[in-house]
């Protein structure tokens, strides 16, 4: 074989080299990353996050238990380790995981080690599920909200674990105009969302708590 041959050999092979490389990369490198956090219902962490600049999808599920695809009877239940938790896909060239981070913190009550608002039980608890190249910000951000509140803060930053989706039904609650019944009559899952957020009282504690720093809170 020639030398020319050689050298075009290597630079095909350092071609296809490059081109599964390319393939193998996480999904940020295609422009997107991920974040997967606990704050009690799902539905309004989902709702809240959705609004941010920067984020393309979040999603409702459950995550930080051992039990394999999980139904939302055995989550609410308890036994299953899991939390309602939401997965943030989101583009870093906009919005960092550190900003996503810190505005979870203020949309949450993050002193609270049993529930959150009116939702008590393991798995409405508050948690981070951070990568390890997100612990550091995870930490940072944690740190950062108790110095600002003044008060300990009891999310845990955990390992990130695997995802599992909730049933299309809890998919983007707050804005579906689908009629169910509800114990004060028929209503579009929207509207038994906003009853249900005042009802339980999230918007007017972490205003208690964060006051103009809470970013969600109408």
């Amino acid at each position: 074989m020639s030398k020319s041959s050689d050298v075009k050999s290597i630079v095909l092979a350092g071609l296809i080299a490059v081109g599964l490389f390319a393939q193998s990369m996480p999904s940020h490198a295609e422009g997107s990353e991920t974040l997967t956090v606990a704050g009690g219902c799902f539905w309004c962490v989902e709702a809240d996050f959705e609004k941010v600049r920067g984020v393309k999808e979040a999603i409702s599920g459950f995550a930080g238990g051992k039990a394999a695809n999980p139904t939302y009877k055995q989550v609410t239940s308890g036994g299953t380790g899991h939390y309602e938790a939401v997965e943030i896909t989101f583009d870093p060239s906009v919005v960092s995981a550190a900003q996503l981070l810190d505005l979870f913190f203020r949309s949450v009550d993050p002193t609270d080690a049993g529930g959150q608002f009116c939702d008590r039980g393991e798995s409405y608890r508050t948690a981070i599920f951070a990568t390890s190249s997100q612990k550091q910000a995870a930490q940072d951000a944690k740190a950062k909200a108790q110095s600002d509140l003044g008060k300990q803060i009891v999310t845990p930053v955990l390992p990130a674990t695997k995802f599992y989706p909730a049933d299309a039904y809890h998919q983007d609650y707050a804005k579906s105009g689908k009629v169910i019944l509800t114990r004060f009559g028929p209503k579009s899952k929207a509207n038994a969302y906003k009853a249900y957020r005042e009802a339980c009282g999230r918007d007017e504690r972490v205003k208690e708590l964060w006051g103009s720093a809470a970013p969600f809170a109408d």
